[in-house]
This record gives structure tokens, C-alpha cells and sequence, in this order.
């Protein structure tokens, strides 16, 4: 079963990670590098409530990291990881000039 995490940073540049194959992450331990990312950038909740949706950590994490934290093979494929794993899809998109992410 194909497995990738695709960043749309602009129309010109995306950034692909293929999990095929790759050791997969436990949801509870995606969910902490996710938190973890989401405060050690600096994130903010994208809701005046002040929720944040799994969904919404992902947007703001990639938004943070910008094209200099992506394009960092590690980094990425880290995110990648933690992105399916936490989501539990084994392909999502994000698309952050929409501030979207689809499955």
C-alpha cells in the first residue's frame, strides 16, 4: 500500500516524503513530536477557542518549518512520519497556501 506525506508550500514547490517502507511511529509517540514541534517553533492555535486539532498542529508545524526546515531530509522525513502516524493515514497532503490538509 503506497504511504507519502506531499507539503505544498507554493505552486512551485512541494516536498514529498515516500514512508514506503519506512518504521512506522506509534500514534501516541507522533502525537508528542508533533506537540513537541508545535511549541519548540513557536506555533500558534489557528482557532480563537484555542483548540488544536490534529489537523491544525500539522498546518502550523509545516507552516512554521518553511521551506528551510522541509527541504532537511531528517527534519522531513521525521514530520512524515509523525504526520501519517498521527493522522492514521497513510497518505495526506498538505497544502498550505489553502491551509488545508487532505487524505
Amino acid at each position: 500500500m503506497p504511504s507519502e506525506v506531499l507539503v505544498t508550500v507554493s505552486p512551485r514547490q512541494q516536498f514529498r516524503c515516500d514512508l514506503q517502507g519506512a518504521e512506522p511511529l506509534a500514534h501516541e509517540a507522533a502525537r508528542r513530536w508533533l506537540d513537541d514541534e508545535f511549541n519548540r517553533l513557536e506555533c500558534e492555535p489557528l482557532r480563537a477557542s484555542g483548540k488544536v486539532l490534529l489537523a491544525d498542529k500539522v498546518l502550523t508545524v509545516a507552516q512554521a518549518a518553511g521551506p528551510a526546515l522541509l527541504g532537511d531530509e531528517a527534519w522531513f522525513q521525521a514530520f512524515a512520519r509523525a504526520t501519517s502516524a498521527a493522522l492514521a493515514k497513510p497518505i495526506v497532503h498538505v497544502d498550505l497556501p489553502a491551509m488545508a490538509v487532505s487524505f
